[in-house]
């Protein structure tokens, strides 16, 4: 990790501010100042500032129950993002694990642990999402079977994978895919002729959305929970 980079982390600081803690040297690694504000912290170097060791803080796992309205972005310079909803420190620190439209609701992961964040939100991992959705009209009679065999999206090459259904009434539904394509949930419903007014992700892999969590809410993952995220 860069020097400003950990700086930052451990102290609480923004980049820029790490930065000029390092080039004024006030930061010592290995008990001698260092400036390089890019030089390449190894494990178990002691980085110091103002006489006191700089620790990491332990990685970050949450689950927020994300609330209509608010973008899934790190950043934004017109509207208002998740990231808003956490401690700036901490907001800072992780990035969001996939992403949900303005208009969806649900369960948002995010962390400052990329490997772990690649394997749940990568195709190719197959982590399950299920989604509540509600629709505009009673859904097409043969809808399980066309989404078992997979739709064509527009402007899309390659079909859809294998999605399950469950029918809960004549306009909602819990719909469960294993990718995560641009509006996919919205676009395969418009693809069998019907639109989403309502969708709400309730699950990742085994991991369900706390029901305690209130809209804008979050809270750390147990380890069992982190786990449970990754089971396709």
């Amino acid at each position: 990790m860069r020097l400003d980079r950990f700086v930052s982390q451990a102290a609480g600081v923004s980049r820029s501010q790490a930065r000029s803690l390092i080039q004024r040297g006030h930061v010592r690694v290995g008990g001698e100042p260092v400036r390089d504000v890019s030089r390449q912290i190894g494990s178990g170097e002691r980085v110091e500032h103002l006489g006191g060791r700089l620790e990491l803080p332990r990685q970050a796992y949450l689950m927020l129950n994300k609330p209509l309205g608010l973008l899934s972005a790190t950043s934004d310079s017109r509207q208002a993002t998740v990231l808003a909803l956490l401690p700036e420190a901490l907001s800072k620190r992780v990035h969001l694990v996939g992403r949900l439209d303005k208009e969806t609701t649900g369960l948002l992961l995010l962390t400052d642990d990329g490997a772990w964040s690649h394997r749940v939100a990568s195709p190719n991992h197959g982590c399950a999402k299920t989604y509540l959705a509600e629709l505009a009209h009673p859904l097409a009679e043969d809808a399980e079977s066309r989404l078992e065999q997979g739709l064509l999206l527009r402007s899309e090459k390659t079909l859809t994978r294998a999605a399950t259904l469950q029918r809960i009434d004549e306009t909602r539904v819990r719909i469960t895919i294993t990718e995560g394509r641009y509006h996919q949930v919205r676009r395969m419903f418009a693809a069998l002729g019907n639109r989403v007014v309502g969708l709400h992700r309730e699950s990742i892999g085994g991991l369900s959305l706390d029901p305690s969590l209130q809209p804008g809410e979050w809270r750390e993952l147990s380890v069992a929970e982190r786990d449970a995220a990754l089971q396709e």
